[in-house]
Formats: structure tokens, C-alpha cells, sequence
């Protein structure tokens, strides 16, 4: 089986060795050398052990980011400052996809871009954390805006304990953030995750978001 043929079996952007291995092996004898061979060759990239995804010439479409962030190193949603740039709320163009982790802190650098990630209480993970489907790539997990703010925040220890006051210029000159975008969170959402973070700083974010409110 060539690589056109292998194009049409698999419809996904990004695939196991499992799923190569099951196509593969009616008609080769080595699978695993033969996958060696078309990743030498561009036609698969090797993601990490056992992922892949088609070289840049056999691809359909872009493999969808946030999927391939889910899948390298799962559980995971994809969080922090990729998932602020993605809802608008922070100006910058964010290169690095960075996600939230029941696991231990993992760096992936890839032809795909630099995927990272950083560790949550397993009692503040679920929460906050949208699923969407598509046709092309499945079910994804993104956090919610609230939440992305929110382990934004909690992953920067380095500002301690900040009063409403300066947590608005935190928000404002450290992370750039438009108040016309925060007015839109839900605010007892941020209260819920303050409470599952057992944070002070998100206590006060969702105070200071809905005092914002009413005067807006």
C-alpha cells in the first residue's frame, strides 16, 4: 500500500501507529520499517512515538491544533494563552499551544509547532472545559474563556496575592486584556473555579469582572 492509497483509508488529520499498522499489515510483512520509510521519506510525520500525521504534500486539510494538543499528551484541554488568543482576548499571536494536564509537565516540539503543558488539581480540571465535534477531527477540549483566564492566573504564581485594584492593571498591562471582552465571562463560573483552585486572586477577578459589569 502506497502513500495514495493510505491517504483515502485514514480520514483523520492525525492517526495512530495502531490504525497504520492495521492497514498496513495485509500487504507488507514489516510494518514498522515501512513506516520508518515514509516518515524518512515525508510522506507521514512522526508526531511522538506512536502518533502521525501526512507529510506536508499528502495532507487533505491542516491538522486541527487543538486536536492534536488533546491527543499527543492526554488527558488534556487545550488552555493558558493559546486558548485566550483563540476567543480574542489577549492581542498577541500565541505560537506555542498550551494546554491544562491531569499528568506531570510535557514539552512536545514537532513540525506541527511547540505543544506544552502544565499540570491542574484534578477538582478544578473538569470544569470550565468545552467539548466541540466536527466531521474532520472529532470531539476536541478547549477551556471555556473563564477558565483559560483562570489558569492563566493561577499558573502565574510569581504575582502572589493581588488586591481588585491591582489585579486590573495585572490584567490590563501584563496581559493586555480589553475590559470590553471581560464584561462578556460569567462570573459565577470564576467563582466556582476560585473555589476549586482555593484562590483568592480568581475571587477577586470575578468580583472586580461583575463590578465592571454594572457600571458598563
Amino acid at each position: 500500500m502506497n502513500i495514495m492509497q493510505l491517504r483515502k483509508k485514514i480520514t483523520t488529520p492525525v492517526f495512530t501507529h495502531d490504525q497504520l499498522e492495521q492497514l498496513l499489515s495485509a500487504t507488507i510483512n514489516n510494518v514498522n520499517a515501512k513506516i520508518s520509510y515514509m516518515v524518512k521519506k515525508g510522506e507521514l510525520i512522526r508526531l511522538k512515538k506512536g502518533i502521525y500525521t501526512f507529510g506536508q504534500d499528502y495532507q487533505k486539510e491542516h491538522a486541527d491544533i487543538i486536536s492534536v494538543a488533546n491527543i499527543l499528551y492526554a488527558p488534556s484541554y487545550v488552555s493558558y494563552e493559546y486558548a485566550l488568543a483563540h476567543y480574542g482576548l489577549i492581542p498577541e499571536r500565541v505560537y506555542e499551544i498550551t494546554s491544562a494536564t491531569l499528568r506531570g509537565k510535557k514539552v512536545f516540539e514537532t513540525d506541527l509547532g511547540r505543544f506544552s503543558y502544565k499540570p491542574v488539581p484534578l477538582q478544578a480540571y473538569a470544569m470550565g472545559v468545552d467539548w466541540i465535534y466536527d466531521s474532520n477531527n472529532g470531539g476536541k477540549l478547549i477551556a471555556t474563556p473563564e477558565k483559560a483566564l483562570c489558569d492563566k492566573i493561577r499558573s502565574d504564581r510569581g504575582i502572589g496575592r493581588l488586591s481588585q485594584e491591582k489585579l486590573a492593571a495585572y490584567l490590563e498591562y501584563d496581559l493586555r486584556i480589553e475590559w470590553n471582552a471581560l464584561i462578556d465571562l460569567d462570573t459565577e463560573l470564576i467563582s466556582t473555579i476560585a473555589e476549586a483552585y482555593k484562590s483568592s486572586n480568581l475571587q477577586n477577578i470575578s468580583k472586580l469582572i461583575a463590578k465592571r459589569k454594572k457600571s458598563a
